[in-house]
């Protein structure tokens, strides 16, 4: 049954990676970039649940997969809310995500610091840092979520913008556990040194800020957000 969960949780992935890669690639508002979407959000949905149910189940080895897993399917599912309308971001499925942004938060903070206290400053096969990195991205997914929350109404720009970013935040852990994470053992050691498997990682947050700019300064695509 691992096994089956393992292969599906690999497979799903890979498809988010080059869904998200096909996403960032086309043109916005057209409807390869649409369609690749809904395929990105679908796979790396049923990546994250799957990751996490794995995370849970072997805890002593996977645990941060669990909280990675967790963040990755509040992402897609917010930004569904948001592309779905303009109240997707005052529903009571967008409250209990900021819930769980909020849980997941404190958790890692929590392994952080209790990796800190040992003597090598790893926690079940993961560093200190590497749990507040990932606490800093579940802390802005939080930020962000309450300051929907907030607000009544969103501008169209806006919207577009949270879409983005939290779509574009998922894409960066799908790839940085293809590439950085678990998935970079199939690389040759040679490569894995290289540091080249970070550059796709990069790539995500350089065009990411890209289209953010160019959405909040109002040269974004005009089109409705279509539905994933």
């Amino acid at each position: 049954m691992i096994t089956f969960v393992t292969i599906a949780h690999v497979m799903s992935g890979g498809i988010a990676v080059v869904m998200g890669a096909t996403a960032l690639a086309a043109r916005k508002g057209a409807s390869s970039h649409a369609k690749a979407g809904r395929v990105f959000a679908v796979s790396m949905g049923l990546s994250s649940f799957l990751g996490a149910g794995l995370g849970l189940i072997k805890f002593e080895t996977f645990i941060i997969t669990f909280h990675a897993g967790v963040l990755g399917l509040t992402l897609i599912i917010s930004s569904w809310l948001l592309a779905r309308g303009s109240k997707g971001h005052r529903s009571a499925l967008f409250v209990a995500i900021a819930c769980v942004n909020f849980l997941n938060t404190a958790g890692l903070i929590a392994a952080g610091f209790s990796a800190l206290m040992l003597p090598d400053q790893i926690l079940r096969g993961f560093a200190a840092t590497d749990y507040f990195f990932l606490a800093g991205m579940s802390g802005v997914a939080l930020v962000t979520d309450l300051n929907m929350l907030w607000r009544k109404t969103l501008s169209y720009r806006h919207r577009i913008a949270e879409h983005l970013w939290r779509m574009c935040l998922s894409f960066f852990i799908a790839a940085g556990s293809a590439f950085t994470g678990p998935g970079a053992g199939i690389f040759p050691e040679a490569v894995r040194n290289s540091g080249v498997l970070s550059f796709p990682e990069l790539m995500i947050i350089v065009l990411m800020l890209f289209w953010l700019i160019r959405i909040l300064r109002g040269k974004g695509p005009q089109k409705r957000i279509p539905s994933v």
